[in-house]
């Protein structure tokens, strides 16, 4: 996170928000987003990697050597 947050206190000096700058905010609800998806999907089957490597390949989208 980079020194350009700042903080807003309340009377009492304790921090009640944040203010950050735009793209690091995109950036945390991004990775919030990533999280979330991961945590719905980690009980689905997966699908070997021989299988995407053959879909891939036969899409022109990887070298089948690869």
């Amino acid at each position: 996170m980079s020194r350009n947050v700042q903080y807003v206190t309340d009377a009492t000096g304790e921090r009640t928000a944040v203010i950050l700058p735009l793209d690091e905010y995109e950036e945390l609800l991004e990775d919030l987003h990533v999280t979330r998806i991961a945590e719905e999907t980690k009980d689905e089957p997966g699908i070997p990697w021989e299988e995407v490597k053959a879909q891939l390949t036969a899409e022109g989208k990887l070298d089948g050597d690869a």
